[in-house]
């Protein structure tokens, strides 16, 4: 059995770029409805921060909807 290192390493490297991505969307995603609410409570509109919120969760929902698309298929 021979493991080929380079293509290890380039799953390794892409696993862990696209998790970081991943968590960093959905903590931008967290921001936005906290900003939202502290928008709301000073009395100011809170519809940029909150389609931005929901726009990074729906990319999380769309990359996590993609990776079990490629493990499936």
């Amino acid at each position: 059995m021979k493991i080929d290192w380079a293509a290890l390493g380039s799953v390794f490297g892409v696993s862990l770029v696209v998790t970081v991505a991943l968590v960093g969307l959905f903590t931008l995603g967290v921001a936005g409805l906290s900003k939202q609410e502290a928008a709301a409570a000073q009395g100011g509109s809170a519809g940029l921060a909150r389609t931005g919120a929901y726009a990074c969760f729906a990319l999380c929902v769309a990359a996590v909807a993609f990776g079990i698309y490629l493990i499936v298929v």
